[in-house]
C-alpha cells in the first residue's frame, strides 16, 4: 500500500520528459538520476559485502546474528530504491557503474556503512530545495527518512556511537556529494546521461582521527593562497584559515562534520570550493 502511494507520486514523471518544468539548476529528471546513481552505489555496496561475508564472518568479527540480518534488510531497501527510481525514470534512467569499496572485513564494512548512510541523508536533504515538483519531493523525502533510520541504526546499534550528530543534519550540495561518491566509482557506461555535476579534487587530512580543537595537516591539488577550511555542522558553517598546509579544527564541533577548502571563508559555494569534502566523525557527548 505504501509502495503504491509512492509509485503514484512518480506516475506523472513521464510528462516531465516532454514538458519539463522551467527552473534554474538541474531538472527534476536529472535530480532523480542523481539519486539513482547514489542508490546504485549503496545497493552494490551492501549486496557485495553480504555476498563476501557470511554469518560466520560476522560472528567472528564479534557481531551478534541480528546485525547481519538487519544489514540484509537494509540491502533489500536499497534494491527497492533502485527499482523504484529506475522504474519511474524508464528509458531516461541512468545505468549502474562499476565500484570499488575499501572494506576488508565485517567491521570495516560496518564502519563504511555508517559513512555512506550519512552521506545519503545529506544528499537527499541538500537536493530537496532544488526539486520543483512537490510529488517528487514527497517521494524523495520518503527515501530520505528511511536512509536516516539506516544511518541511526548503523551508527548506534552496530558501531556503538551516537545515533545523531545534533538537532540538525548537514545538507550537502550536488557537487559535494558527487565528489564523495566518485571516490568509489571506477567506471560508468558511456551511454549514461550526462549529469550537470562535477567532482572536486580530493582532500586528505591527517591525522584521520583528529578531534575538535586539534591541528591537522591538509593535502589537495589546488591553490593554497588565501584559503580556509570550511566545516559544515548542521546548518552552520565555521571556517578556519589554512596556514602552511595546517589548520586548527574549531572547538565544539561534534558528530558528522563535512569540510572543504574554500577561497571564501564566509560564503562557501561551488565557485569558491577548491577541494573536498573531507568527513569527520567526532564524538557526541552524552551530556551537554
Amino acid at each position: 500500500m505504501i509502495y503504491s502511494r509512492l509509485a503514484a507520486a512518480f506516475l506523472a514523471i513521464g510528462s516531465a520528459f516532454t514538458a519539463p518544468l522551467v527552473k534554474r539548476g538541474p531538472t527534476d529528471v536529472q535530480i532523480l538520476n542523481y539519486a539513482l546513481t547514489l542508490e546504485y552505489l549503496e545497493d552494490t555496496f551492501y549486496s557485495g559485502a553480504l555476498a563476501k561475508f557470511d554469518a560466520a564472518a560476522f560472528a567472528s568479527a564479534g557481531f551478534p546474528s541480528w546485525v547481519r540480518e538487519r544489514f540484509e534488510q537494509i540491502s533489500a531497501h536499497e534494491a527497492a530504491h533502485v527499482a523504484f527510481l529506475s522504474g519511474a525514470l524508464g528509458s531516461s534512467a541512468t545505468a549502474a557503474c562499476n565500484y570499488s569499496f575499501p572494506y576488508t572485513d565485517p567491521k570495516s564494512f560496518a564502519a563504511l556503512s555508517m559513512v555512506l548512510e550519512g552521506v545519503g541523508v545529506s544528499a537527499y536533504l541538500g537536493a530537496a530545495a532544488s526539486i520543483a515538483n512537490k510529488d517528487y519531493l514527497t517521494a524523495a523525502g520518503s527515501i530520505l527518512t528511511t536512509e536516516s533510520r539506516h544511518a541511526a541504526w548503523v551508527a548506534s546499534a552496530v558501531n556503538m556511537g551516537s545515533p545523531w550528530s545534533g538537532a540538525l543534519d548537514v545538507p550537502l550540495d550536488f557537487n559535494d556529494v558527487f565528489s564523495l561518491a566518485s571516490a568509489f566509482i571506477t567506471s560508468c557506461p558511456s551511454s549514461n546521461p550526462a549529469l550537470p555535476f562535477k567532482a572536486f579534487p580530493a582532500l586528505t587530512v591527517s591525522p584521520a582521527d583528529a578531534t575538535p580543537g586539534s591541528e591537522i595537516s591538509v593535502s589537495y591539488n589546488g591553490t593554497t593562497s588565501g584559503v580556509s577550511m570550511a566545516f559544515f555542522s548542521g546548518l552552520s558553517t565555521v571556517s578556519a584559515p589554512i596556514m602552511n598546509g595546517k589548520v586548527t579544527i574549531p572547538k565544539d564541533l561534534m558528530g558528522t562534520v563535512y569540510a572543504v577548502v574554500s577561497t571564501n571563508g564566509t560564503v562557501v559555494t561551488d565557485d569558491t570550493t577548491v577541494a573536498g569534502p573531507a568527513i569527520f566523525l567526532f564524538d557526541v557527548p552524552l551530556s551537554s
